[in-house]
């Protein structure tokens, strides 16, 4: 399609802020990257019901959306994903798991909207809409590291994979947020993909496109040293949240533009 970029960005801690969700110190440059027509692709472990009037509110909607932490692709200007949907036959699964093991889990589904509310801090109308999942179940699991690997263990039999984000242990049928970014990237030949996140489900994605940043996130622990660090192709922003994802992707874009000259 003739872009020069295109950008694929995690959502919480990274464009969003951790705690006030705000963008306001991204949005010059997300203003900037749509008048010079680069494609900004959100990836997030939200869901299609969160995700599309994000999506339209950033003035974004003409751009495919990563949802439920790759478990799904919501199409340009779409709102509900028209792929098979996964969630009921995830829940089930985890349903069969052996119940000392399975209490050690709750996820958005055995929550109400309120207690999603009071976990993430969204607001009691975007938690209603953080519950209307379609592939993958994020939650918490209280148990010991023991306990964990076993859980995880029993669900890969299932074909169920356990990844760890900024808040929440997400389960899904195993498609991930890098594999989404070579299927969108595909769709614009000879672009430069540059990837951005903070926590570890952001990691095989940082790594998979051409360029990163990773955005520090004060609510959890580092991301360890990446491959690509050593020779610049991934970067660390200055700052938390949008502001550090402003810094960090427009020196990057001016960096590799000037290095085009």
């Amino acid at each position: 399609m003739g872009a020069e970029f295109v950008v694929f960005t995690d959502l919480d801690g990274t464009l969003l802020d951790h705690e006030s969700y705000s963008y306001e110190a991204a949005r010059p440059l997300l203003e900037l990257l749509t008048a010079e027509g680069i494609p900004v692709v959100l990836a997030s472990s939200k869901t299609a019901a969160e995700i599309a009037p994000l999506r339209a509110e950033l003035g974004l909607s003409a751009c495919p959306a990563i949802v439920e932490n790759g478990a799904g692709l919501l199409p340009p200007g779409q709102e509900r994903p028209a792929a098979a949907r996964t969630h009921d036959r995830l829940r089930a699964a985890l349903d069969a798991l052996p119940g000392e093991l399975r209490a050690l889990f709750r996820g958005f589904s055995d929550w109400s909207a309120a207690e999603i509310a009071r976990r993430t801090g969204l607001t009691p109308e975007a938690a209603a809409l953080a519950a209307q999942r379609d592939f993958s179940e994020p939650g918490l699991f209280s148990g010991s590291a023991a306990e964990r690997e076993e859980f995880t263990a029993v669900l890969a039999e299932a074909g169920i994979t356990a990844v760890q984000g900024g808040r929440f242990l997400t389960l899904s049928f195993g498609a991930a947020k890098a594999d989404r970014m070579a299927e969108v990237a595909a769709r614009y030949p000879g672009a430069t993909t540059v990837a951005l996140g903070d926590a570890p489900n952001d990691i095989a994605m940082l790594q998979a496109a051409d360029y990163a940043v990773v955005v520090p996130n004060p609510a959890h622990a580092a991301l360890p040293p990446l491959a690509g660090e050593a020779t610049g192709r991934i970067r660390r922003a200055p700052c938390p949240g949008p502001a550090g994802w402003a810094a960090g992707l427009g020196q990057l874009l001016a960096e590799l533009r000037q290095t085009s000259e």
